[in-house]
């Protein structure tokens, strides 16, 4: 598919432009013409990746004062003249100015010839640009998202597209596949990133108390509210609330939240005083929400609200061309937190991994990775579950048990194997956690630093 080849014609007089406009299109342009500067000039930025060819000759705002207006915000965008006065001092200026060139009437091929090379250079300074944007923000501190596959390329492309507007976000995915990476993305790259990020799971938050915790409570709203509190929403002022499993919202708080969207101002428990908000509201949810609003287990208002603008995080399995990727980074991490030597990837091992449908998405590729690191390897040889994983036939139980040991594992890791620290972040008792470990074969001296 060949690149749109767009020019704007700027022109009095009509036949110029009609003549102009036939000229080009025969050529394959995609033209817009206009009679006079101003009404262009609304249609110029720096994102317009045509060419402009203008009179120089004109009422009101001439040629030479339409190219310094051009030159304020983008000294690089091509203008070619045209006028029907053979004048030398006049070219020499608008030259000067920066024009890139300057043509008599009638219009002659070097004309044509002009135009297309000046659209080629147009093309190479929009793809500078967009290069150098790309390394600018991949080595600005914040998130990183990595992928290089199409689906995760198209799926920046939105997020890029969409970070500055103040529209909220809807992210739908699988568990595992990074929907607070997308919204911390959003945040840390976006003019809100010095202001907080305030992330709250709906479906962990008791009934009873998430209303205060969203929309904060006056001092005595309700009992135990011995002093007023400050609610998520409040505190995130002029930044960005993160509202993960979505679905899990009761219909009741649903009307409420519904509300807060569309008010942008939040009431807290027990007050009659409304908080002007200035945040972005980004939801996500593991379940087709859509399907819920059809069942009637969700606020179709509140639905078409969020949806605005809707991004879907691709499953692992639908980009594994990115599995490599991630491994490598992974593990780089590991190494570096467990300060463990960095273990190579061998052949055998990502004929593995590519072999793999990772249900739990990159979380579980990233747990992986992790034990490859603690274990310096040896888990890639040795007779375990990670050589069962190419088998499809696994049950669900067999699954499970793997997830389970995948989840265990990475506790202990970031523990760097306390079982006290181990055993909140699981929030079970020590006798279940020792059994679970006896169970899968952990120790963890097998996650304690290595000194040596």
């Amino acid at each position: 598919m060949t690149e749109e080849k767009t020019l704007l014609i700027i022109d009095d007089e009509q036949s110029i432009r009609d003549a102009l406009k036939q000229l080009f299109e025969i050529e394959g342009y995609s033209v817009q013409c206009f009679s006079s500067a101003t009404p262009a000039l609304k249609k110029l930025s720096r994102q317009f990746g045509g060419v402009v060819l203008c009179d120089i000759n004109m009422p009101e705002v001439n040629g030479i004062q339409f190219l310094e207006q051009v030159m304020q915000f983008d000294s690089e965008l091509p203008v070619v003249f045209l006028t029907g006065f053979a004048d030398v001092e006049v070219a020499v200026k608008a030259i000067q100015k920066g024009a890139y060139d300057f043509f008599e009437k009638p219009v002659s091929e070097p004309l044509l010839d002009c135009i297309e090379r000046a659209l080629d250079k147009r093309r190479l300074v929009m793809e500078n640009r967009e290069l150098k944007a790309q390394v600018k923000k991949k080595s600005a501190p914040g998130v990183r998202i990595l992928g290089e596959t199409k689906q995760m390329q198209q799926m920046l492309h939105l997020l890029d597209a969409v970070i500055d507007t103040p529209a909220d976000v809807l992210i739908e995915g699988e568990t595992g596949t990074g929907k607070e990476l997308v919204a911390r993305y959003l945040h840390d790259h976006s003019e809100r990133s010095n202001h907080n990020f305030v992330a709250i799971n709906c479906g962990a938050i008791p009934e009873e108390l998430i209303e205060s915790e969203l929309f904060g409570a006056k001092s005595g709203a309700f009992t135990g509210a011995k002093e007023s509190r400050e609610g998520k929403f409040s505190f995130a002022q002029g930044g960005t609330v993160f509202l993960d499993e979505i679905e899990a919202m009761s219909a009741a708080l649903q009307v409420k939240l519904l509300r807060v969207l569309e008010e942008r101002s939040v009431t807290p428990v027990g007050s009659n005083t409304a908080i002007a908000l200035d945040i972005r509201v980004v939801a996500a949810t593991k379940v087709d929400l859509q399907t819920l609003v059809a069942q009637g287990k969700f606020r179709s208002d509140l639905f078409y609200r969020l949806n605005l603008v809707k991004v879907m995080i691709p499953s692992l399995r639908s980009r594994k061309a990115d599995i490599p990727l991630l491994y490598k980074h992974f593990s780089s991490i590991a190494a570096t937190r467990f300060h463990k030597p960095m273990q190579p990837i061998s052949p055998e091992l990502e004929a593995q991994l590519l072999a793999q449908d990772w249900p739990g998405n990159v979380r579980e590729l990233r747990n992986h990775a992790e034990r490859h690191i603690l274990l310096g390897g040896a888990m890639t040889a040795s007779n375990n579950m990670q050589s069962n994983l190419s088998d499809e036939t696994l049950s669900l139980a067999e699954k499970v048990s793997y997830y389970e040991q995948s989840l265990i594992e990475e506790a202990l890791a970031q523990s760097q194997g306390s079982i006290k620290d181990a055993m909140n972040l699981l929030k079970v008792p020590r006798k279940t956690l020792y059994d679970k470990m006896s169970k899968y074969g952990l120790n963890r001296t097998m996650f304690t630093k290595d000194d040596g």
